[in-house]
This record gives C-alpha cells, sequence and structure tokens, in this order.
C-alpha cells in the first residue's frame, strides 16, 4: 500500500469510520513523519531541553489518537498535531521556568534561524515568549499563524504547508516571509521591553 498524501487521506477516513485495520496501518506512516517533525523542531532547541524527539511524539500521538475528531484529510490530521506539539512543548517550558524560579534548571529557549531576519540580533528566544507572539499573530491574522504553527511545530516545509493550506508554494512563501518579519519585531520589541 503506498505511504502517500492520498493515501494517508483514506486511512484517516477509513479510522474515524471506525477501523481498526486503517488505524494498524496508519501508525507507522503518520508516528515516521510526526517524529520526522519533532527531529526538525528539536534540533531547533537549546540544549538545555530535556524533551526528545520520540518523547514529544509519543506524547502528541497518544493525544492524537484520542482525539475524537471526524479526519476529514491528511492535512487537517497533522495541523492538529502541530498545535498539540506546540501546547506540549509550551507545557514543558512553563514547567522548566517554574523549576529555574525555585533555583533549578536552565532557561528554555529556542533558535530563531529559520524565523529571524537579523541573525545579530537576537539568537534564542524564550518559548513561552514565541508562544505569546504567535498568538498575538493569530488573532490579527489566523492564517499566518496557521501557517508559523505548521512550519515551525510542525516542521512542514512550504510546499507541505502549501498542501494542508490548499494555497499555492508561492503564496505560502509569501506569507510565511511576512509572518517571519511580524514576529521578529514582536519578539525583539519584547526582548527590550
Amino acid at each position: 500500500m503506498s505511504e502517500g498524501p492520498g493515501n494517508v487521506t483514506q486511512l484517516l477516513i477509513a479510522w474515524s469510520d471506525g477501523d481498526r485495520e486503517a488505524l494498524e496501518t496508519l501508525i507507522p506512516i503518520v508516528y515516521a513523519e510526526l517524529r520526522r517533525s519533532a527531529r526538525r523542531y528539536l534540533a531547533r532547541e537549546g540544549s538545555g531541553h530535556l524533551l526528545q524527539p520520540t518523547a514529544l511524539v509519543n506524547e502528541a500521538y497518544l493525544k492524537l489518537i484520542d482525539q475524537h475528531v471526524r479526519w476529514q484529510n491528511r492535512a487537517q490530521f497533522y495541523g492538529v498535531a502541530a498545535q498539540l506539539m506546540r501546547r506540549i512543548l509550551l507545557d514543558h517550558a512553563r514547567k522548566r521556568k517554574r523549576l529555574k524560579r525555585a533555583g533549578a534548571g536552565h532557561a528554555v529557549t529556542i533558535s530563531l534561524d529559520g524565523l529571524e531576519t537579523d541573525p545579530s540580533a537576537l539568537d534564542r528566544i524564550d518559548m513561552i515568549a514565541l508562544d505569546r507572539s504567535l498568538t498575538g499573530l493569530t488573532d490579527i491574522d489566523p492564517e499566518r499563524g496557521r501557517l508559523v504553527e505548521l512550519r515551525f511545530f510542525g516542521g512542514l516545509t512550504i510546499e507541505e504547508a502549501a498542501e494542508t493550506m490548499q494555497l499555492s508554494p508561492a503564496t505560502v512563501k509569501r506569507m510565511w516571509s511576512s509572518a517571519r518579519a511580524w514576529l521578529y519585531r514582536d519578539l525583539t520589541q519584547g526582548a527590550k521591553a
């Protein structure tokens, strides 16, 4: 059986219809993709982060299979996965921040290598600050907020995000550029405050 996007969509729909065999076939396909996304994301993390890709994927996967969602397609599934990974990482960042205030651990920071436009100005940013900034962007422009979530937390490429959002890669590339600039401005202004 093919592992292409159409097949994942078929398996998700069959699983939503109660087909347990579809879930068994689907698990290795989506697990591998979620693990690649987690690895790409955590590669940008600071060295102080204790969460490993497998742990992130396992936690997200358990939440995904527990969702009572009528899956429509692969794009919806990976979009929900990106949201769950963001929440898990944010929860871990908040927990680490509480520990730091208690005198243990390091601040949780992430690299902005793909987001920043001036590499010398800000190399790392607090996960909680990124979440706050991303929430602000989403309030202003939900589509760009979703794109950042898909790219940054879901690890999707421009082409994959375009497919997920049902937009052209050129449109997504322009949106990504403006979303990065907005986040960069917001995060650097927040860091100066």
